[in-house]
């Protein structure tokens, strides 16, 4: 789950399978009852409706977990006050080891921590410059970049383009941020 509609769509299948819940956070459903309570087979088959799944390996909850963190971290940059670090930050917020995090996602994913949390950055650099609503100076800002010229290599390594060519395209590829 990505978003806050992504919630509303999970509490409304929990509701309609009469599901009781405490809360239901981003990547995470908290059972009033055990999981053994209910009919998990027609909750899977609900969520993979909606494009969803039901997590129950502990590593892939914690794979999770590390992807909401870093969707947040970009999105909502203020979260992570400068000069901390995002490996500090996520080591923190799960209260596991960075390099016991980062081997786990990296053994589930196929791609680093590092590699997603770029692709994360730019799939939203290129949100932001299809709203044209900010200068590249202030989109490499907002994204915590060094500089236009960072923000511009990464862009181009993953896009194949720059960003003002991006920008000029008239179909501009953007990606769901679960699929990336």
């Amino acid at each position: 789950m990505v978003c806050p509609r992504c919630i509303m769509a999970v509490q409304d299948i929990l509701s309609r399978l009469h599901i009781p819940y405490i809360e239901v956070r981003l990547g995470e459903v908290v059972l009033k009852e055990p999981k053994e309570n209910y009919d998990l087979n027609t909750l899977r088959v609900e969520l993979k409706n909606i494009g969803f799944e039901l997590i129950e390996d502990q590593q892939l909850q914690l794979v999770e977990n590390i992807k909401n963190l870093i969707i947040d971290l970009v999105r909502n940059p203020q979260e992570a006050k400068n000069p901390y670090n995002f490996s500090t930050y996520i080591s923190d917020k799960l209260g596991k080891n960075y390099h016991y995090l980062s081997n786990i996602f990296s053994e589930k994913e196929g791609i680093t921590i590092e590699k997603y949390m770029i692709l994360q950055r730019i799939e939203y650099a290129k949100e932001l410059l299809i709203y044209d609503e900010l200068s590249l100076s202030e989109i490499a800002w907002r994204l915590n970049y060094s500089s236009v010229a960072h923000l511009s290599n990464q862009f181009k390594q993953i896009t194949g383009f720059s960003p003002t060519a991006f920008k000029k395209l008239q179909n501009q590829d953007r990606n769901p941020l679960d699929q990336l």
